[in-house]
């Protein structure tokens, strides 16, 4: 399809659809049957095209709906609903915690879909419609959206989660400094996940508690599904930072335990041998009367009493307890 539509589909209310050209869509969204048009907001045409097939959606809707910046949030507005979600990002050399989002508007016979970059889980539905098991009305569409949200989160925690384990038994077992860059990697990860998902969460709280004709008990019902996943998702997040700043301090802690031991046994090496320097250093002045200087066995006697003083030295360390 040419122009900002990239999908356009009419439902049939049994789970499949059929799709339907640009020049049609505008029209099958003012009646009174159930149609999906899914947008790219970065067409030049796409404010246009939703001022013009569709010019009962209220100014502020189509504002969100092409908004460059958004976080997740649910508006109510009459019998519908602005619901702008967010998914794991999938493109190619892509972070998946940058986030895409889904900007959509839900009512009884439309469903208005917007994104500024790809997501799977758009196009997961698409396949479900054409395979005849998708949405067969709005409140399933949504669950739908969210469920195929969810699976990629599922994944993207779960890996995290493993990772976390795996730094965690590397610092019990070989310490090193440069885990702390995997942790550091690890936190930021989490908070930037939990920055998008716990707004969603409220999102789909709000969108549990409004009173719309299209969404009934068993839509609810899979709504909350979704409010616990969320909700889940956001705890293991939680669980992952608190580890991962555990796991710093520790990591912190040992570098400091090994430099203390290293600079306690520095010390130790430089009390043993601060009086034998002394005692060299005195007897190697170039002055007369140095005791042993005509004796040819003055330096193997010497040598001899540091012998001697450093086993003295050794004994009282050991009897302080200094090592």
């Amino acid at each position: 399809m040419s122009g900002p539509i990239l999908l356009a589909y009419d439902l049939d209310g049994e789970g499949g659809g059929k799709p339907v050209s640009d020049r049609v869509i505008g029209r099958e969204l003012r009646r009174d049957v159930l149609a999906w048009v899914h947008l790219d907001g970065k067409h030049p045409d796409a404010r246009l095209w939703l001022d013009r097939e569709i010019s009962s959606l209220d100014p502020f809707v189509v504002d969100a709906l092409l908004a460059e910046e958004t976080r997740p949030r649910m508006a109510e507005i009459n019998d519908g609903a602005l619901l702008i979600l967010r998914g794991i990002n999938h493109d190619e050399n892509a972070d998946p915690e940058d986030m895409v989002s889904i900007r959509l508007w839900i009512d009884k016979t439309r469903i208005i879909s917007v994104q500024l970059r790809n997501s799977m889980a758009i196009f997961d539905v698409e396949e479900r419609i054409s395979a005849n098991k998708g949405p067969r009305n709005p409140g399933e569409f949504v669950n739908l959206l969210l469920a195929r949200l969810s699976d990629g989160m599922t994944s993207l925690i779960a890996d995290l989660d493993d990772e976390t384990d795996d730094v965690e038994e590397r610092i019990l077992e070989d310490p090193d400094s440069s885990l702390r860059e995997r942790i550091i990697s690890i936190r930021k990860t989490a908070i930037k996940l939990r920055r998008y998902i716990a707004p969603q969460r409220d999102a789909i709280g709000q969108l549990l508690l409004a009173e719309f004709s299209w969404l009934d008990g068993q839509h609810r019902r899979l709504l909350q599904e979704n409010f616990d996943h969320l909700l889940r998702y956001i705890e293991d997040l939680d669980a992952i930072r608190e580890r991962s700043q555990i796991m710093k301090d520790e990591l912190a802690n040992i570098i400091a335990d090994k430099l203390n031991r290293h600079l306690y046994i520095l010390s130790v090496i430089a009390a043993i041998f601060l009086p034998l320097a002394f005692l060299t250093g005195l007897f190697g002045i170039n002055v007369g009367g140095i005791p042993g200087d005509q004796s040819p066995y003055a330096f193997a006697i010497f040598c001899g009493v540091l012998v001697i003083l450093v086993a003295v030295q050794i004994f009282i360390f050991k009897k302080l307890k200094w090592f």
